[in-house]
């Protein structure tokens, strides 16, 4: 008889869980296609600046070493 509480206790909090969370999800404010587009962009122009630079940086000193180590 314990076992079957438990699963009730269970079953009634993954429920009033999943309610709160839907309750939760629709205080959100959603950005809008445009704002998705904009910030798309802006995480792909900061990466591929980041990988140049780094890039750079690894070219420049793999050529500093070997022309001191070569």
């Amino acid at each position: 008889m314990a076992k079957t509480a438990e699963k009730t206790t269970k079953m009634s909090s993954l429920m009033n869980f999943i309610r709160e969370a839907k309750a939760e999800l629709k205080k959100v404010t959603w950005p809008t296609r445009r704002q998705m587009w904009y910030w798309t962009l802006v995480v792909i122009v900061f990466t591929l600046c980041v990988s140049l630079y780094l890039g750079l940086i690894d070219f420049l000193l793999a050529w500093l070493f070997s022309a001191l180590l070569g």
